[in-house]
């Protein structure tokens, strides 16, 4: 049974997420600040966070960011009423998997529930397919057709950083925190510049990518549409 931790103040929603969800057949804890969010999300060994942005104590873009400072994976969907482009990338940017934007469908957000679920089980393959493509984790190897491209080890971070997150904008901050790291200080264009290189590697037609999106102004993400493991 998925556990999912719902971090809403306003007692009505969140009671009737909690039932919506349990019917779902969800495990369902439910807290509504924003210092218990980091308490409980640091401590609880859950498989989603559904977080609000407006919160007591602090808010979801900065429950996020210190999740993720901390080293917490469990994805997060924050629950917002912002609609502004600029709010959507920040959380996004603080760390967040995706967002769901108030007043929303319950339909819809089961569905983003069910997906990002999908997605945190696939981690766990050895092996991930796409194309002709397969990238071998155990192996830290990537091979096309059956037979083995040579890849850089900054490219293999590169990919796994997309793979491991695929369906997920990831914005060029991101990516240079996670594979160049925090101390290295260099330039988005450099991430630009890896991102074609890969593309070379994995695209059909690295012209027109299939795979390694790109989003004006805001990134890039995995297009994981037939990406299966094992």
């Amino acid at each position: 049974m998925s556990r999912i931790l719902v971090v809403e103040d306003e007692p009505s929603i969140a009671l009737a997420l909690e039932d919506d969800l349990r019917r779902e057949g969800y495990e369902v804890e439910l807290v509504g600040d924003g210092d218990a969010a980091v308490q409980r999300g640091m401590a609880g060994a859950f498989d989603l966070i559904l977080l609000d942005v407006m919160l007591p104590a602090r808010d979801g873009f900065e429950v996020c960011r210190e999740l993720r400072r901390q080293g917490v994976g469990t994805p997060i969907v924050l629950l917002t009423a912002r609609v502004q482009e600029a709010e959507k990338v920040l959380g996004l940017e603080a760390g967040a998997d995706d967002y769901v934007t108030k007043p929303y469908s319950p339909r819809e957000l089961r569905a983003r529930v069910k997906a990002h679920l999908r997605r945190s089980a696939r981690q766990a393959g050895e092996v991930v397919r796409f194309g002709d493509a397969e990238l071998d984790f155990t192996r830290c190897e990537l091979r096309r057709r059956g037979k083995v491209v040579d890849l850089s080890a900054l490219e293999f971070k590169l990919l796994t950083a997309f793979v491991k997150r695929s369906g997920r904008l990831l914005t060029r901050a991101q990516l240079l925190d996670e594979v160049w790291g925090r101390d290295t200080h260099v330039t988005d264009r450099v991430v630009d510049n890896q991102v074609t290189n890969l593309r070379k590697k994995i695209e059909p037609n690295p012209d027109r990518p299939q795979y390694l999106v790109s989003l004006r102004g805001l990134g890039y993400r995995f297009d994981g549409e037939g990406v299966t493991e094992r």
